[in-house]
């Protein structure tokens, strides 16, 4: 397994993330089990989780199984850089959700207890919230990192100005502020690479891709059987609308002698600006299946021809859109 630092920090982390979206809903808790061990012995020291995995309002289903497999010892804890997220819904009253320091408050202890740990490693904001002042964020994190419940902060769905504004508002109050950003960000949906991806550079954020699969699309030949997210309705309907891309990439990755998996894998690796992007495996095949990313390279023509395949959004703003 290959490593590399967080974004500006001195935390080195495995170059895949193991994301455990799946635990609960769609993947059994022996096997998940199963699946963080096997993670653990090839060298995934990476985890993402969320508050509001397993979709049952206020039970945090997944960020309980990870906290169980914590507490089976064995230096888990130890060798694990945990991150999960706070925004989502998790109870029917008006404070029980996004960023105020209330919420944040409530949220982290939630999460501490079913995780079983007695700190985060990274905090992440699920999601921008509009009405909550940078202030009244920053004051909570800043409280939660000095009271030793969480190490970093980062952040999730973040346009390119909202990290720029949130940044340069911890600055000025000492504090570190956002050291990672995780963005949806795969071969077809680029959008990041206008703005976000340049802040992140500019004020050394990590990044950390999620679907890096597209749901699934960038995974499996036209005409495979659509099974798991690739059954999912919209999905289905992406194949129809990317048919011609998705078999001009199909013959890349045949050409290649490649999986059409590993190589959207592969992609977001090449580039510089990325940390980890998040694997999100249902069984233990798609775990170990993923690991051979790590050994695909490209050379420059082979990125003109996915770039041509998956042409993105012109580079970086504003050249991509003006002189």
């Amino acid at each position: 397994m290959d490593y590399t630092q967080l974004g500006r920090t001195g935390l080195k982390v495995s170059r895949l993330c193991l994301g455990t979206m799946n635990f609960g809903p769609k993947t059994t808790e022996e096997d998940s089990f199963a699946i963080m061990d096997k993670a653990l012995a090839v060298g995934i020291n990476f985890f993402d989780t969320a508050n509001v995995y397993g979709w049952k309002v206020g039970e945090g289903v997944t960020e309980q199984i990870v906290g169980r497999w914590f507490a089976q010892g064995g230096g888990r804890r130890e060798k694990v850089v945990i991150a999960t997220k706070v925004y989502g819904r998790m109870g029917k009253w008006p404070n029980q959700s996004r960023l105020s320091a209330l919420s944040i408050r409530q949220a982290v202890e939630g999460s501490l207890k079913r995780l079983q740990t007695e700190y985060i490693d990274i905090y992440q904001m699920h999601h921008i919230d509009r009405n909550a002042p940078w202030e009244e964020i920053w004051q909570a994190m800043e409280t939660l990192v000095h009271q030793g419940k969480i190490l970093y902060v980062g952040s999730s769905n973040f346009a390119g100005w909202h990290i720029a504004k949130a940044n340069e508002i911890a600055r000025s109050r000492n504090f570190m502020g956002l050291i990672s950003e995780q963005c949806l960000y795969n071969l077809k949906d680029r959008m990041v690479e206008l703005e976000v991806l340049p802040a992140c550079r500019d004020y050394g954020l990590a990044v950390i891709p999620w679907s890096p699969l597209a749901s699934g699309l960038l995974g499996a030949s036209v005409g495979a059987d659509k099974t798991g997210r690739r059954a999912d309705k919209e999905v289905k309907e992406d194949y129809k609308k990317y048919a011609s891309q998705l078999d001009r990439y199909q013959k890349f990755c045949k050409k290649k002698g490649e999986q059409p998996a590993d190589v959207a894998l592969a992609w977001l690796l090449a580039n510089p600006v990325v940390t980890s992007p998040i694997i999100g495996p249902r069984t233990m095949e798609q775990l170990t299946g993923s690991l051979r990313a790590l050994k695909i390279k490209f050379s420059k023509a082979d990125l003109e021809e996915l770039d041509a395949i998956w042409p993105g959004s012109g580079g970086e703003a504003p050249e991509a859109f003006a002189w």
